[in-house]
């Protein structure tokens, strides 16, 4: 099972729009009473706002997080209990291209939902501040290829690959045995690398966005609708041939973890559902949680 079930949902609960740029965060069961609090201080260390910005946006950022606690944290749990249905009785590529596609449409409502409160902070950073928010994306960028090895040997940035999947594979069904992790390895070393082109097409997502900055002086409904595009239709710019990488990359990468499944044991399998129970009773007492302190106010 992939790890794009936990960190999905988090890059698109936190920070869902103004930090699309930046790695995101991957928090589920902590802090979720406190998102309020936490992409305050990221957005102010990416922009420096001042106290004035910092007011606007905790005033349309409790506004996302209220509509987020109370519509989409349910939505995910029957998501999840769709997921666990289908992990029961083995997942197929199918599935892990369904569950690709259900985290994508997810992020989109975000997106559509928080795109004109987003333009309103946007449309007031001065030019200072988009050169602030340049720097802290440059530091990004380094550490993504710090950490994928971007600069290294195909067969380290391979390792890289190997330690992060079955990493996550423990993660979701426990220990793997030997066999079990000879198998992935193998399997792994015929997919197509495409670190490089993630953060090819990083670069190209924030050349999008500081073109699309140059526009937040102008008219604030076409500036927010843009902008909506732009969060939306985040895959409509890439080319042909990076499209293609891209899909190829996901049906391979949805034919391993298919190929995985059929190696559980029971004992994995019971492993996996538990996971997925937890987050699911996560999501559901998160949506009745009462909001904390900096949110009531």
């Amino acid at each position: 099972m992939p790890a794009f079930v936990s960190t999905t949902f988090m890059r698109l609960a936190v920070c869902m729009l103004l930090l699309l740029l930046s790695s995101g965060c991957s928090m589920i069961r902590v802090g979720y009473g406190h998102f309020d609090s936490v992409a305050a201080w990221m957005v102010h260390d990416y922009f420096d706002l001042n106290a004035d910005q910092r007011d606007l946006f905790a005033q349309r950022f409790e506004r996302l997080h209220s509509w987020h606690r109370q519509t989409q944290l349910p939505e995910y749990a029957q998501f999840l209990g769709d997921i666990q249905i289908r992990a029961k009785r083995g997942l197929r590529d199918s599935d892990m291209l369904w569950l690709v596609d259900g985290a994508k449409q997810r992020y989109a409502r975000i997106a559509a939902r928080g795109a004109a409160d987003a333009a309103d902070l946007l449309a007031t950073l001065t030019p200072e501040q988009v050169e602030t928010f340049r720097q802290q994306v440059d530091k990004d960028n380094k550490k993504f290829m710090r950490e994928h090895r971007n600069n290294d040997s195909e067969v380290e940035r391979r390792k890289v690959v190997q330690q992060r999947t079955l990493s996550q594979l423990r993660d979701w069904v426990g220990p793997l045995n030997d066999i079990q992790e000879t198998r992935v390895i193998a399997m792994l070393k015929t997919m197509p690398l495409v670190d490089k082109l993630r953060h090819e097409d990083r670069l190209r997502r924030q050349r999008e966005f500081f073109v699309l900055l140059e526009l937040r002086s102008g008219d604030r409904t076409v500036f927010a609708q843009r902008l909506r595009d732009w969060l939306q239709h985040w895959e409509a710019g890439r080319g042909a041939e990076p499209a293609r990488l891209f899909e190829e990359s996901w049906k391979k990468r949805a034919e391993l973890y298919a190929a995985v499944d059929q190696m559980l044991t029971p004992t994995q399998r019971t492993h996996l559902v538990s996971k997925l129970q937890d987050y699911i009773d996560d999501f559901r007492d998160l949506s009745k949680a009462r909001p904390s302190a900096t949110q009531s106010r």
